[in-house]
């Protein structure tokens, strides 16, 4: 089905024209308008799960009268500066509005875009027919007469789509994936990683992902001059780093998390915490966890350290 087809387009079209700016001055960060809509059960609300998921603000099924107030509260540098809105013929007399509304604030100078939701008419019938929910248009007719109209009513806004996306053959997730890469910027599609340090006397972490035992290194705590001193000083990492195996090891475990966070980046997973324990929380594993971390980040990782139990002796 060629006019249905996936856009090509590796993203939106730029979103405001203008000269690059030097190097050394930081763009401002430009408000941007989404208009998500499409067809009943092609998959909006998964469009809009996963752009509020890179914290954006979304609305769904906004009048779009509305959307001139709503764009009044965007502005560079505010809370409120990336805005989706899903619109559809759930608005029924109320989304015949939104070409002319859409019309008045690019004539205004409020640019935006329109990311188009689109599927094959014997999958939507399937896939309402699954979740036994009646389609916005159905009433007492049939569902795919239903289909037909819908069709008609969104025929303008598909032709004015900046992207045009078809999800007869994809997943949840393949949606998830195409949208991610449709509108986010690289290092919003990166998994976030917490490395986490704690002590195994107070408990293992609840939220942790992957659980590292470094208990196997030889504990500073008996060391009289680095009892008092904690991971995060010179002569207590020179102490576990030196340890025979110790730098292979750590070396050996960024080599093995920096694939698996290629894969969980790849699944969507949008948050790892990696928690490196040992005793107390107070030597061996904040020592681990910043040598970790750093080695992460040296492979490009978004990484915050937490060290949870440091402190508590």
């Amino acid at each position: 089905m060629d006019e249905n087809a996936i856009d090509q387009t590796d993203s939106f079209p730029a979103w405001v024209p203008g000269a690059e700016a030097e190097a050394h001055v930081p763009e401002p960060e430009v408000p941007e308008l989404i208009i998500i809509s499409g067809m009943s059960g092609a998959g909006k609300s998964r469009a809009a799960a996963v752009l509020e998921d890179l914290d954006w603000y979304v609305v769904d099924n906004l009048p779009p009268r509305l959307l001139k107030a709503l764009t009044g509260l965007m502005s560079p540098g505010s809370s409120v500066n990336r805005v989706a809105v899903v619109a559809d013929v759930r608005g029924g007399k109320f989304f015949d509005d939104l070409i002319a509304v859409l019309d008045e604030l690019r004539d205004a100078g409020v640019e935006h875009r329109i990311l188009f939701l689109d599927c094959d008419d014997d999958v939507l019938v399937q896939r309402y027919e699954s979740v036994r929910r009646p389609h916005p248009l159905q009433d007492t007719g049939r569902l795919l007469d239903a289909v037909h109209a819908e069709r008609e009513a969104v025929k303008t806004l598909r032709g004015r789509a900046d992207a045009i996306v078809d999800t007869t053959d994809m997943s949840v997730h393949d949606l998830a994936r195409h949208v991610r890469q449709l509108v986010a910027a690289e290092g919003e599609l990166q998994t976030r990683v917490t490395v986490m340090s704690f002590g195994f006397k107070y408990g293992l972490p609840m939220d942790a992902d992957h659980v590292v035992d470094v208990r196997f290194i030889s504990n500073p705590y008996w060391i009289g001059e680095l009892r008092n001193l904690t991971g995060h000083d010179k002569p207590v990492q020179d102490y576990v780093l030196t340890q025979d195996g110790v730098t292979h090891f750590v070396n050996g475990y960024i080599d093995l998390i920096s694939g698996i966070l290629s894969g969980y980046e790849r699944e969507l997973k949008p948050n790892v915490t990696i928690a490196i324990g040992c005793t107390g929380g107070r030597h061996r594993s904040v020592a681990i966890s910043e040598r970790v971390a750093a080695g992460l980040r040296e492979r490009g990782s978004r990484v915050v350290v937490v060290h949870r139990d440091l402190g508590k002796e």
